[in-house]
Parts: C-alpha cells; structure tokens; sequence
C-alpha cells in the first residue's frame, strides 16, 4: 500500500527542492557510498534514494537498474515517516503494507529491506540510504551502524551541495548586481557628462556659452602670462541684428545665429575658443596672436561673414583687444567691448582693435 504523507510534507518538499539535488549528474562519491553500503550489509542492491512529490529518485544506485520509480511503490516513502529510525523489513512477501506491492512480486522480487533516513540540517527527512536483498534476511548491529553513518555522511554531501550551489548562485548574482551597477554608473557618469557639456554649450548655435569660455579664458591668460605669450580676443556683434528680427521674424533671426556659429566652428570650435556670449554676440580667443595677427583673422572673418549666403544682408562688428601684463579677464573683455563700441560708432561692418 502507499504510504502516507509526513504530516508536514510542504515543508518536507520545500526542503527537498532547496538542496538542488533532484536530477543532476552521477558522481562517484555518492557511488562510493552505495558500494561500501552492499558491501558492508552484504547484499546485491544499495540506493540513495530521494522522495520527491510522486516518485523516489536515485542519486546513485548499486545493482539497481533505472533512476526512480514512482512514489507509490517506494519503500522510502515508508522510511521517512519516521525519521529517526531505521526501518527494516525482512520479509517483504510477508508484509502487509509491501506484499502486492510490484516491486516484491514482480523484479527485483524484493524480499529484505533497511533504509536509514538521511535528514537536512532542519530535521526534515529528505530520502534514504537503502539496501535490499532478494532474499528474506536479519541486519546485524553493527552493519546498521554502519548504515546509519553512511546515511548521515550522505546527508553531509548533499548539505555541501547545497552550501556550494548558493555560494556559486551568491556569486553569480553578484556578479550580476556588479555589471548592473557598472552599466548605471556608466550611464549616470554619461548624463552627468551630457549634463555638463550641455550647461557648457549653447543650444542654438552648439557654441560654448559664456560660462565655458569664461573657464577657457581664465585659464588661457594663466598660461599666456607664466610663458609671456601674446594673447587676443575679439568679441563679435551682428550689425542691426533687431532689424533682421523685427522685419523676417525670430526664427529668420535664429538661423542668422546659427549659420554665424556654423562659421565660427569651421575656424576655432575644434579648439573650444569660440563661444555665443549672448543675444548676437560671440566672443573668440586668439592665444598666441599678437594684436596685428589678431586683426587679420579678424578681418578675414567679417568679410566671411559678408560673403554668407544667407540670403540676407548681414555684417559683422569686431572689437579686438590684446592682453597687457599682469591683467585679468574681465579688463581685457572690457577692452575688447570697448573696441566694438567704438566700430559700430565708426558705421559697423569694420574692425577696431585697442592695443
């Protein structure tokens, strides 16, 4: 008849799957332990048997043929009842519980069983080491003992087992939290990036704004006075700019400002010395140009500018100025918007440079 179920057979089974033991491969330590098992007790058949939901499964077996049968059938399912204590059966023939059962009257005609609870570390009966003759017959003492420490040592396997797959499942996922963490970061380091270049760059023209050239400025006047470079800067002013707006519209405006930003690139943005320091004003840094070089390229710009086809009339006024020892930022800016004043005075579409 089958047996059974353990009263608290939910947990039983969740033990059970938690050990991760159902259905993996062979290994030759459990084949050792069914083999000293036989050898001991002195009988053909040895198995360490599993009882899942509804079948016993064999995670080594000796003179056994298959891997399982159903749980119906088991005399495992028997054993765990009462995990404590080995069971014995020595006639099975004679047994009321196993005499029709087809594992005594058909192969391997079952006669003699001992089956010795293995049991995880919460006390619940997971399976048993068992060993079965063909033949009615007696365990002695001491070849239970010996049973009881096999299963035990089997029970410490598996318990390694399962000690080994959630340290290598620990890893894993923590290896996988570490990639995830890694593929944040790198994203959270490129938006922070985005972030800056876009608090550094205008968004019509794709210039530096006034806050980057700043940073560039100060740091280019550092270094032109430690090493006594010259250094200019020529701030640039659309000419009538309101006009273009008021008579074409803001966005006729926009694309003014963009086409003179395109320009502007073309001639310095690789170097980060251009910048839309607002409204129709840039503003360029020329490190190593004395004032005359200076005006040249400025020169050549406006008349660039004058040549743009954008199917409007636009020039240019540009202010120069060269920095003088031991002056700062803000004096030398100040020249150069002085220069421009005096360019739009003198009629615009000109140059004017401060020395």
């Amino acid at each position: 008849m089958p047996a059974p179920l353990p009263a608290d057979e939910e947990a039983r089974q969740a033990t059970l799957d938690a050990y991760r033991i159902l259905d993996t491969g062979r290994e030759a330590i459990y084949d050792d332990l069914v083999a000293i098992a036989a050898a001991i007790c002195d009988v053909p058949m040895a198995v360490i048997s599993l009882i899942d939901r509804d079948r016993q499964w064999f995670k080594a077996a000796h003179g056994v043929d298959g891997d399982s049968t159903s749980r119906e059938v088991a005399f495992c399912a028997h054993a765990i009842l009462n995990p404590s204590e080995t069971m014995i059966v020595t006639d099975a023939s004679r047994d009321p519980r196993f005499s029709l059962n087809p594992l005594v009257t058909d192969t391997p005609r079952v006669r003699f069983y001992a089956g010795a609870p293995m049991r995880a570390t919460n006390g619940q009966p997971m399976g048993t080491v068992c060993v079965l003759d063909d033949r009615p017959r007696e365990l002695a003492p001491q070849q239970r003992t010996a049973l009881e420490a096999l299963s035990r040592q089997a029970s410490r396997l598996m318990e390694l087992h399962r000690v080994s797959w959630e340290l290598r499942h620990q890893l894993e996922e923590r290896g996988w939290y570490e990639q995830q963490l890694l593929h944040y970061q790198r994203e959270l380091e490129q938006q922070n990036s985005d972030l800056e270049a876009q608090s550094l760059t205008d968004p019509l023209t794709g210039l530096a704004n006034r806050r980057a050239f700043s940073r560039t400025l100060d740091q280019a006047i550092t270094q032109a006075h430690a090493l006594g470079e010259p250094l200019s800067v020529a701030i640039v002013d659309i000419d009538h700019f309101k006009s273009i707006n008021d008579l074409h519209g803001h966005a006729e405006g926009d694309r003014v400002l963009q086409s003179l930003g395109e320009m502007l690139l073309s001639a310095e943005a690789a170097r980060g010395r251009l910048a839309r320091f607002g409204g129709e004003e840039f503003v360029w840094l020329l490190p190593g140009r004395a004032l005359d070089q200076a005006v040249r390229e400025s020169e050549h710009l406006r008349e660039a500018v004058a040549a743009m086809p954008t199917g409007l009339p636009v020039t240019i006024s540009i202010g120069v100025a060269a920095l003088e020892r031991d002056e700062d930022a803000s004096s030398l800016l100040a020249r150069a918007d002085q220069a421009l004043y005096t360019a739009k005075r003198e009629g615009r579409d000109r140059v004017c440079a401060l020395p």
